[in-house]
């Protein structure tokens, strides 16, 4: 009898040794080819930084390098495509369009191709004209930021390119696990949360998916991993460079896979905060939460993607309400609210320049097919989660996943519900963004429909 077990295991063993050096020749000869990079954007001079109204005085040191991240997937057709994550809290239209130019230039690529996603973490440097109104820089502080915006685009193009050369045989693979550190601010009292978590009475609507997306080569070696989450980067409030709990995630991943590139997407966590928060130890908390939670996916049966991958985009006009007269704008710039003199100011410099307010804004729209399995859907600006909850219901004949902070961070985009009910995410923090008023109502369904109508072209 243990001769015959011992033959057994001889065999299995012998079995998977033959499996093992085949299964290089096999991923070769599926065509698909996977290529990443990263390099830090962490400044190096001390500059404003993004994402809170409250600071009064620029960067003092770095907790951690902030990335560049770029992941090139290419199928056996040839066709590809460009994911770039960003430790910033979101990037205009403004760099957005000048990166995309220059890769479409650089790589031969269509705009489809490329995906600009940013982490919104808030200890980040401030990029571009990007929440605009909430900052007032004088003349040395807004050369650096301009600096910065110029170093910024040179590293995405450089980090992309990097990717491209480091193309290579890959087999690609998609799985959900999940975690449950985010919660609804506008629901819950953030004094209250751990009190409520303990007795499972937290309120509102969430998403605790995390998608992940992982990039093995010819040697079945791990070498990148995308994951995602719905919940706001706001642990941190410090002066100090970091990518708040997604940073300290990125790090764990990379820690305990080496070799490996992790990338971040946000979700649609506009209205999701990670509670409790404002420690370093609880954004370190977070990061290995998120680690956990994709070595769950990791371990387990992933979806092998197979098929073609496929890309659209789309920019839709999306109408604000009612536009505020020259005499309603003249008197906000009274205002005793700094931040709405300050919104009152730009939108003068508006009219004179253009002679009008846009009553529209060009909303971007991106969805990409991975393979047969699953289906990305990237939103512009901060998403709230009633978003990721009705894409994925309507769209369910393929596994969704559902991106914010993508390609343009313009505003807060809320639903129907919180446009109602109104508040920061609905209203008021459109002041800070310097959009001169609220969205009209029927944001949602003309998102809504045009996701759906991309997802069937990428069918």
């Amino acid at each position: 009898m243990n001769r015959r077990i011992a033959a057994a295991c001889c065999f299995v063993l012998f079995l998977f040794a033959s499996l093992d050096a085949a299964a290089p020749a096999v991923l070769a000869e599926s065509g698909w080819m996977a290529g990443v990079a990263k390099i830090s954007i962490t400044p190096q001079q001390p500059m404003w930084m993004s994402g809170y109204a409250s600071r009064t005085k620029p960067a003092d040191g770095t907790l951690h390098e902030i990335w560049a991240k770029a992941l090139v997937l290419q199928d056996p057709h040839g066709h590809q495509l460009v994911l770039v994550s960003l430790d910033l809290v979101g990037i205009g239209s403004e760099i957005s369009r000048q990166i995309c130019d220059d890769l479409q230039k650089l790589h031969s690529l269509k705009r489809s191709q490329i995906a600009l996603c940013t982490s919104h973490t808030h200890t980040g440097p401030v990029v571009g004209h990007n929440l605009g109104s909430m900052y007032f820089l004088d003349e040395s502080n807004q050369k650096l930021v301009n600096e910065y915006s110029t170093f910024l685009i040179n590293s995405v193009k450089q980090v992309v390119a990097s990717a491209m050369e480091s193309k290579e045989a890959a087999s690609i693979s998609y799985g959900l696990g999940q975690a449950t550190f985010a919660v609804n601010r506008r629901n819950n009292r953030e004094a209250d949360v751990p009190q409520l978590r303990e007795a499972g009475e937290l309120k509102g609507p969430i998403d605790h998916s995390v998608p992940v997306l992982a990039v093995r080569n010819a040697a079945h070696e791990l070498k990148s991993v995308v994951f995602g989450y719905a919940c706001h980067a706001t642990v941190l409030s410090l002066n100090q460079w970091s990518g708040d709990w997604p940073g300290f995630a990125q790090i764990e991943i990379e820690k305990q896979h080496p070799g490996v590139v992790a990338l971040f997407m946000a979700g649609c966590g506009a209205d999701q905060n990670p509670l409790p928060r404002r420690t370093v130890e609880l954004a370190e908390n977070y990061g290995q939460q998120m680690c956990a939670a994709v070595n769950a996916v990791l371990s387990s049966e992933m979806k092998v993607i197979v098929g073609q991958l496929k890309s659209e985009y789309q920019e839709i006009d999306v109408s604000l309400a009612t536009l505020p007269t020259k005499v309603e704008i003249e008197t906000d710039l009274k205002s005793d609210n700094k931040y709405i003199a300050s919104r009152a100011s730009h939108l003068l410099k508006k009219l004179e320049t253009d002679g009008r307010l846009d009553s529209t804004y060009p909303y971007p729209i991106q969805a990409w097919a991975l393979g047969s399995s699953a289906q990305l859907v990237l939103l512009g600006g901060e998403v709230v989660v009633d978003y990721s909850l009705r894409l994925k219901e309507e769209n369910s004949s393929r596994d969704l996943w559902v991106a914010g902070y993508s390609n343009d961070v313009m505003a807060y985009i809320p639903s129907e519900r919180v446009l109602k009910e109104g508040g920061y995410e609905g209203a008021t923090s459109m002041i800070y963004y310097g959009l001169p008023t609220v969205w009209a109502a029927g944001l949602e369904d003309q998102i809504s429909s045009t996701v759906s109508s991309l997802l069937k072209t990428v069918e």
